[in-house]
């Protein structure tokens, strides 16, 4: 079976934590797939070299929300750095095909908790955005527009540009929930949303990242399963 490599960016002024929390998540995929996974961030010096060196021919997860600048030059550049010559990158966590249904999942769970239909739910789907590239943005537009199929508005807001998190927030209405669409938990979901809630004055349940969600793991392991598949054809993983 192909070794694996989950690769998220991390936290370069604390490394520490978001490289212990990717290598959990590597240890749950390795016990779904049954196959070797090694977890490293960018930030964490020397994680991603130590990988490589590990597993020279694995396929490359990258734990990242949108297809962009990182996982288009900056990953290949540091994979080829750490020793891999010719490596196989996955399609990024958030363009999964099965990431609707899990994100589906937890809103609806959340809304019957609070003893509410899924069709009068507002969702705010909270993203990290960008003023520069437009990779992070399309991606949480599509998810919204397939969420909205089955919810009864959907919103977003974004970290670094406009529509900004507490303008999104701001007298969103009743039945709301907030679901930030970020791979992990790292300061931008510990700090910016908490406070960009708090401003707007929103009181609806936060759920906890997606990426952090049960059924990661099995989603990941799933997508391997497949990649390995076409990869045994001859064609690129993702």
């Amino acid at each position: 079976m192909t070794p694996t490599i989950i690769v998220s960016h991390g936290q370069p002024s604390d490394p520490g934590p978001q490289q212990q929390a990717v290598e959990a998540l590597a240890d749950r995929v390795a016990q779904v797939s049954g196959r070797q996974v090694i977890g490293a961030t960018l930030a964490q010096p020397g994680a991603l070299e130590d990988a490589v060196a590990r597993a020279p021919d694995a396929l490359v997860y990258p734990m990242f929300m949108a297809a962009g600048w990182f996982t288009g030059t900056e990953l290949p550049r540091r994979l080829a750095a750490a020793g891999a010559a010719n490596p196989r990158i996955h399609a990024p966590f958030g363009l999964d095909p099965t990431l609707p249904a899990l994100c589906m999942s937890q809103i609806a769970e959340a809304a019957a908790a609070q003893g509410w239909q899924t069709s009068q739910v507002t969702l705010l789907l909270i993203a990290h955005g960008s003023q520069r590239a437009r990779g992070s943005a399309k991606g949480t537009e599509a998810m919204a527009e397939l969420l909205r199929l089955r919810l009864g508005k959907v919103v977003t807001g974004y970290i670094e540009e406009a529509p900004f998190l507490t303008d999104a927030a701001r007298d969103i209405g009743p039945q709301a929930i907030a679901l930030p669409f970020f791979a992990t938990q790292a300061e931008h979901v510990l700090e910016d949303i908490p406070q960009g809630l708090a401003e707007a004055g929103f009181d609806g349940p936060c759920l906890p990242p997606i990426g952090l969600a049960d059924g990661v793991p099995a989603l990941i392991a799933a997508a391997i399963n497949r990649a390995e598949a076409v990869i045994a054809s001859g064609q690129p993983p993702n």
